[in-house]
């Protein structure tokens, strides 16, 4: 067990030494967190623009260069710089330094920002390297890095203090960075497609569009209790009764006020869009070609590795009724039972403990969960769902058990969710006084029936496919990530006297 006593005396001393170099370099230099610092060129700039410099060559270039210090060897001779863009090397040495500049570097910490002017060289073993003529010191770090080698070792730390997680460890930084990139990715390919994006109300007076818990707050304003939304999609179809576009989407934060896992986190982001005249099929193929897409710009190919795993985003992605899955895994066919009770005897019979009250559909819906889900590995469209658990759902043409629905699985996890949309208003009335009924039973109080989105449904809305896909699990797969807390910066987190 490490010693936790004597680690927090290290520390402690570690930052008393550097508030003392505080004091003598505010005594010296004046100020020490200056408002602004130009510089010539970024790292990245530098790596590129010198990349057929040979060794050993010295350039008659001068640039100024900026970031926090990373290492120091040789009492501050040579430095490791790093930007945001990456690493250089200063070199300090009294016959390429002035004086002044080398008195600043016993004030150096590791940790601080500094900046670098020089001359632009290439060591003999190949490293770009400045030979420093100015240093500036613009923030003096008052506590000390994490550990070199190791970084933050404490999992709950990582996620508590991300930004000593990304300082130290260049896994976790990639990471954010392609999330940005796979963000501003879905966005393009949106926009190419034809999609509208729109802004959606977080603040609802009337939760709706999924099943969940939501968080509670009060507008004082307007003396009225609000909630954090739980799903766009009943503001989004009214974009389309509109008329606005026949393709809008939003990239969304959601708020679900439930569990926490390595897949579930109560705010996350979805990418929710909507389009007229088109059907679940047609979403279906938008997955594909947009999962196709991603996985080409973050890895330069449709296959990659997650885990142990080896997956492809190449379409045709496998696609497969429930009901098909279902008696292929167990040997039950649901669509040779008939009634709820007889679901429910089937259910018992091959071993599954079901409710007394389940209907057939969440007969067939529990069961898939619980055999078929952790077989789908590569990804795969399991289609026609229970219309119990699917009030937005066209029913399927001679099976109004089932709906146009498809939930899109990878690695067993389910990634997105689509719809052809129920459109006929009467029939989504009808739907959402069961489901409000349900929820009453279940004891959500607070759960109301929005008289204006039906409404808006009233004054008719266009036949339209529906799709939400969950962006954090995906970008979980896309970059190799264990846990949905690693792909978001600040994840929800225990309070400390916790």
């Amino acid at each position: 067990m490490a010693d936790t006593k004597n680690e927090t005396t290290l520390s402690s001393d570690a930052t008393e030494v550097r508030a003392q170099k505080l004091k003598l370099l505010r005594e010296k230099i004046g100020d020490v967190y200056p408002a602004h610092f130009h510089r010539t060129m970024t790292n990245a700039d530098l790596a590129e623009k010198y990349e057929n410099l040979e060794a050993d060559v010295e350039t008659q270039d001068v640039v100024t260069v900026a970031g926090r210090v990373y290492s120091m060897r040789n009492s501050g001779m040579f430095i490791d710089l790093r930007d945001a863009s990456g690493k250089i090397q200063i070199f300090s040495h009294k016959d390429t330094t002035p004086e002044e500049a080398r008195d600043m570097l016993p004030m150096i910490d590791l940790g601080d920002i500094i900046g670098v002017t020089g001359v632009v060289r290439r060591t003999k073993r190949g490293e770009l390297t400045i030979n420093a003529q100015e240093i500036t010191m613009l923030t003096k770090s008052l506590l000390p890095m994490p550990e070199k080698y190791h970084g933050l070792a404490d999992i709950e730390m990582r996620y508590r203090k991300r930004h000593l997680d990304i300082l130290s460890n260049e896994e976790s930084k990639l990471r954010f960075q392609q999330r940005s990139r796979i963000l501003s990715g879905i966005r393009r390919f949106m926009e190419d497609d034809g999609f509208m994006e729109v802004e959606t109300p977080m603040l609802q007076s009337i939760y709706g569009g999924a099943t969940a818990e939501p968080f509670k707050t009060h507008h004082n304003t307007l003396k009225l209790d609000m909630y954090l939304r739980i799903a766009p999609e009943l503001f989004l179809k009214r974009t389309l009764v509109s008329g606005l576009s026949d393709k809008v989407f939003e990239v969304n934060r959601n708020f679900r006020n439930e569990g926490v896992s390595t897949r579930h986190n109560p705010e996350f982001t979805m990418m929710e869009c909507y389009w007229a005249y088109a059907d679940y099929e047609d979403m279906m193929d938008l997955v594909e070609r947009l999962f196709a897409r991603l996985a080409m710009a973050v890895h330069g190919s449709t296959e990659f590795k997650y885990g142990d795993k080896e997956l492809s985003f190449k379409g045709p992605f496998r696609r497969v009724p429930m009901p098909d899955a279902v008696k292929e895994a167990t040997g039950i066919d649901f669509l040779a039972i008939k009634t709820d009770e007889e679901a429910r005897a089937a259910a018992k019979a091959a071993g599954f403990e079901v409710e007394k009250d389940w209907t057939w559909g969440e007969c067939l819906a529990f069961i898939f969960e619980e055999k078929v889900e952790a077989t789908l590995i590569q990804p795969a469209h399991v289609t026609h769902f229970p219309k119990d658990i699917s009030p937005f759902a066209k029913e399927v043409p001679g099976e109004p058990r089932l709906v146009e629905r498809f939930e899109t699985y990878c690695n067993t996890w389910e990634i997105g969710n689509a719809f052809s949309e129920l459109n006929d208003p009467e029939e989504q009335r009808a739907r959402m006084i069961e489901q409000l009924e349900q929820a009453h039973a279940r004891g959500e109080k607070d759960k109301q029936l929005d008289d204006e989105f039906l409404d808006a449904i009233d004054q008719g809305m266009p036949p339209a496919g529906g799709l939400g896909i969950g962006v954090d699990r995906l970008i979980m797969l896309l970059t190799d990530a264990p846990s949905i807390r690693d792909v978001i910066l600040f994840p929800a987190q225990r309070s400390r006297t916790n």
